[in-house]
């Protein structure tokens, strides 16, 4: 049988959207440890849908409440670094979020930056490869 650290693990992410015109942004937070730019996302817990528990993530870690797709619009993987020093994939279910407002205090605030991005943006700043294409595949391209 693998070890824990030989499987990959199922998360749930948030990618909360707004119109800004007719540019397209998404807002993203600062992890914890590393400071690294990313979306809201967590485990996937057994009393909530993926979904459901993906609109809590972005409650707890940006302070947003909006609303939140039934289905995912994609997935990627990474790394994650757990407490004991192992390494699991996880691979991350991510389902947009309409956002129809930003709460001045939440669960996380003394913890993590929020910041509004244009997609073009959020893709150079995040570092999951994966999560870069997601991004990219959902604004149309610029007409020459």
């Amino acid at each position: 049988m693998p070890s824990r650290s030989a499987t990959s693990r199922r998360q749930c992410a948030a990618l909360p959207l707004s119109r800004e015109g007719a540019e397209l942004r998404v807002m993203l937070v600062t992890s914890r440890e590393t400071r690294r730019w990313v979306i809201p996302k967590g485990w996937i817990e057994k009393r909530h849908s993926a979904a459901a528990q993906a609109a809590q993530e972005a409650f707890e870690e940006a302070g947003i409440r909006g609303r939140i797709a039934k289905t995912p619009i994609g997935q990627y993987a990474y790394p994650k670094r757990l407490a004991n020093g192992a390494s699991v994939t996880c691979n991350v279910e991510v389902y947009p979020l309409e956002v129809d407002s930003l709460l001045d205090r939440w669960p996380e605030m003394a913890e993590r930056e929020r910041r509004w991005f244009t997609l073009a943006e959020a893709a150079a700043l995040v570092q999951e490869g994966g999560l870069v294409s997601l991004m990219l595949g959902l604004e149309p391209p610029r007409a020459a």
